[in-house]
Formats: C-alpha cells, structure tokens, sequence
C-alpha cells in the first residue's frame, strides 16, 4: 500500500491530514502551497507521483474560495505529473446550502462547484456529512458521503450512559437525523418547529415533545452564526430542560458564533474536526473535538485496496 498511495493536504486542514496519515500509516507527501503577491496560488509537487494513486485532504471551509482554488490547481499540478487517480477527500463540502433555486434568477453554486471539480480532474470525492444527500448527484463521478455519526454516538454513550436523555433537533428537516440518534441512543426525541411572525421579526419556538428534567443534545450538521442553536437552547430551559448540551459535524462558526455560544444555556457543543477551529474557538471551553480521522483513513484505505466502503455510511 505504501509505495502506491500518496496523500497531499492543502492548507484549510493540515492537522487533519496528518493524523489521516498516521492512521494509515503512510507519510504525507511532500507540496509546497503558496501564494503569489497578488495571491494566485502556486502548487509545487515535491515528490514522484508517476502510476500512484492520490488523496488529496482539503475540506473547502473559510476562506472557501482561496481553499477551493488550493484543491483545484493542487489537482492539474497531480494530473500533469501523471498520477494514476486523484480522489479528493472534502472533509466539509464548501457551498453545499446552495443546492437548489430558493429564489428566481439565484446560482445551484453547489453543482458549479462540483463541475469545477470534476473538470480539474478529480477522479472520485470522498466527503463527510453533506449538508443535502442529493448533491451526490451533482457529479459524474463516485462520490461517497460518509457519516460522522459513529464517532459523535460513541461519545453520547460514554458521556451520557444511564442517563435521561432527549435528542433534539432544532429544525423540521433535521428530524430524520435526529431520530436515527435516538434510535441508537435508546432516548425520546423533540422537534422544534422554528416560525417567523413576518419580515424581520423576532422568531418563535414552538416544542413538540417532553424534555422536562431532561438532558437535551440539539443535533445539527453544521452550526454556522449559532443563532439558530442559542435559540434553540433558550426555548428547551424555558421548556424544563435540566441540561442542555449540542453537536454536530461542521463547526463553521462564523460571525458572533462563538460569543452566542458563549452567552446561551449550552454546556458543551461537540464538533468533528472536519473544520479547523478559529482562534476564538480554541479560547473557549464549552467546544469538544472529535477526530474523523480513523473514519476518512478507513475509508482511503478501503478505497485503495477495492474493498466495499457500504459499511461506513451507518
């Protein structure tokens, strides 16, 4: 496995990368990613990667557009170098909320971003929790949306075991989520079903289910501003919820993000190490860490070595 596998990473998620390689045991290869004065990036490949098969590790987060174009040109300096495939390995999936036409005369930025994808040369997308399933069809070639729930269970159930515990999730789509962890966690579930009153108007929290005396865990897939969650969070207190603590795979946290999460009822947000954390993130304690890492290595080498990756989307 070793002489035919090269791994290289961008800059959005060096850390990740490099425990990716240490779970696989393999050596991250050698780029040199810079930025030109008027900041054009310039890719330099350090190493033969002549009949190898590449895994590029870049998830496309803040800054999104200079992250994007690392991946691109990352991949034409690999396809010219003659490497046999290049799967990209997307750990957060950047413009993935623009998956549809919400308004007249609005971008599908998310099936854009998968044409430049694909026209660059990328030969396969391995990525984590896509922020709408159906973007999968947005490319012409194999995608495989892997789910960072395990990882975000084992913790629950270590951290939670005999406990009461109520998942909750903060909006109307997210429930088919939310109810798979409950499922697993054995626990009840809550729905929030989140109204505007009319334009610019203060939002109002209405709760269908018991979370009285309760632990309640708000389960999302992404927490952007945290506005939303805050939200959230006050309307299950007010509800009876003895504690109450969040989770989800992508810690945007953009914005007043850390200062909402900061200020609310929230104890502990758990996040996956598919984004990097900010620097106000990292000052903070109410934030926990999760690796996906063994999850992506897993699938790499799964990828690499023909076998069926069928068993990681559960």
């Amino acid at each position: 496995m070793h002489d035919k596998i090269r791994i290289f990473s961008g800059n959005s998620n060096p850390e990740l990368a490099q425990k990716i390689c240490e779970n696989l045991g393999v050596p991250l290869g050698a780029a040199r990613v810079r930025r030109f004065s008027d900041g054009e990036v310039m890719v330099e490949i350090q190493e033969n990667v002549r009949g190898r098969d590449v895994y590029v590790i870049q998830s496309t987060c803040a800054p999104t557009n200079d992250n994007l174009m690392e991946l691109l040109v990352m991949t034409d300096a690999l396809k010219r170098a003659s490497a046999a495939t290049i799967t990209a390995v997307i750990p957060y999936y950047g413009y993935a909320r623009q998956d549809r036409k919400a308004a007249p005369r609005t971008p599908i930025t998310a099936k854009l971003v998968a044409d430049l994808i694909t026209t660059a040369g990328i030969d396969r997308v391995v990525t984590t929790d896509l922020h709408a399933g159906q973007i999968q069809g947005f490319f012409n070639i194999p995608v495989d949306n892997l789910y960072a729930a395990p990882v975000i269970l084992n913790y629950l159930k270590d951290r939670f075991a005999g406990q009461e515990v109520v998942m909750v999730t903060p909006d109307a789509g997210g429930t088919e989520r939310a109810r798979a962890f409950a499922k697993r966690l054995g626990c009840t579930l809550a729905v929030i079903d989140k109204r505007r009153t009319g334009p610019n108007v203060a939002e109002v929290m209405h709760l269908i289910g018991d979370v009285r005396s309760k632990i309640a865990i708000i389960l999302d897939d992404m927490i952007d501003t945290a506005g939303t969650l805050t939200q959230a969070a006050k309307a299950l207190k007010e509800n009876g919820a003895s504690h109450i603590y969040a989770c989800a795979t992508h810690g945007v946290l953009s914005g007043p993000a850390i200062e909402r999460i900061n200020a609310s009822v929230i104890e502990e947000v758990v996040l996956t190490d598919t984004i990097p954390l900010g620097a106000k993130a990292e000052q903070t304690t109410r934030v926990r860490m999760l690796s996906v890492a063994e999850l992506l290595g897993e699938a790499i080498r799964r990828i690499h070595e023909d076998e069926s990756v069928s068993s990681l989307f559960v």
